[in-house]
């Protein structure tokens, strides 16, 4: 049993001192889940080498571990797993938005891309979009890395069963308390009073355990003041992804296979943690 950290990630495609990858990291005890700390990483390279480190950890992971199984049939990519990610990471990612761009044309309005079957459940955008967000990329260069560092995915690829990875949605566990209401923007225009009031309002449900997850977040005042305080809401998904990532641990401590997730996912498309 996997009795480290646990980790949640707010995954960036191109990190950069502006949007850097945010990982949260913490622990878990009792339904009570403690924010130990936010780290920022401003490259591919520097969150490779973190994925390296020699330490137990059960981390939820905001970027697609898989692609659309519809998708890789109509293209004839490989149909296994491990050989799909090598495909799929030798192709560079203009090649990756014209093959994509491509199937998307053929197809009649309001079908156009193809999706797993945990979008629907999670409410998640298509791993094949490559804009707005450009999850096809983000696919195309966290996959890899964490292929490279030799981490265990339940469900699709046996690893190095002392860090354990994870695909997560944050949005998912956000709506659930917010519906509709937005709580993040990268655009200053759109950081407005409103969704920092929403930002407020997800903090303090987390903090009640009000979500089905049966968890409470524990933060200091200066850890909320950062949740609250980054518009962006990089920080406060890390955090939501922290709690899924808590879930799945406690799934596996209570025995549940594959930390929680279904006994039938395919095995191509992978599966959102809590969805």
């Amino acid at each position: 049993m996997n009795s480290g950290l646990i980790i949640g990630c707010d995954f960036s495609s191109s990190p950069t001192r502006r949007k850097p990858i945010v990982l949260a990291s913490g622990t878990a005890d009792k339904g009570r889940v403690l924010l130990q700390g936010l780290e920022r990483i401003e490259s591919l390279e520097a969150f490779g080498h973190w994925l390296h480190q020699p330490r137990r950890w059960v981390g939820a992971f905001d970027f697609p571990f898989g692609l659309p199984r519809e998708l890789v049939e109509h293209l004839g990519w490989p149909r296994t797993w491990p050989a799909l990610m090598a495909h799929y990471a030798s192709l560079s990612r203009e090649e990756i938005r014209q093959t994509f761009a491509g199937f998307c044309a053929a197809r009649p309005v309001g079908g156009k891309f193809a999706h797993r079957a945990t979008d629907v459940p999670a409410g998640s955008s298509p791993s094949m979009k490559w804009i707005n967000p450009p999850v096809a990329f983000m696919l195309h260069a966290g996959v890899p890395r964490l292929l490279a560092a030799g981490v265990h995915l339940p469900g699709l690829h046996v690893g190095d069963r002392s860090r354990v990875a994870l695909e997560a949605y944050p949005g998912l566990l956000a709506r659930e308390v917010l519906g509709r209401r937005s709580y993040k923007s990268d655009e200053r225009l759109k950081q407005t009073p409103d969704r920092l009031i929403a930002r407020k309002d997800l903090i303090t449900a987390l903090e009640m355990g009000q979500t089905r997850l049966g968890l409470r977040l524990k933060v200091s005042h200066a850890q909320r003041d950062t949740l609250v305080d980054d518009a962006s809401g990089d920080s406060l998904d890390a955090a939501l992804c922290l709690m899924q990532a808590a879930w799945a641990q406690a799934q596996h401590a209570q025995g549940a296979a594959c930390y929680g997730l279904p006994g039938d996912v395919d095995p191509l498309e992978g599966w959102i943690v809590t969805a």
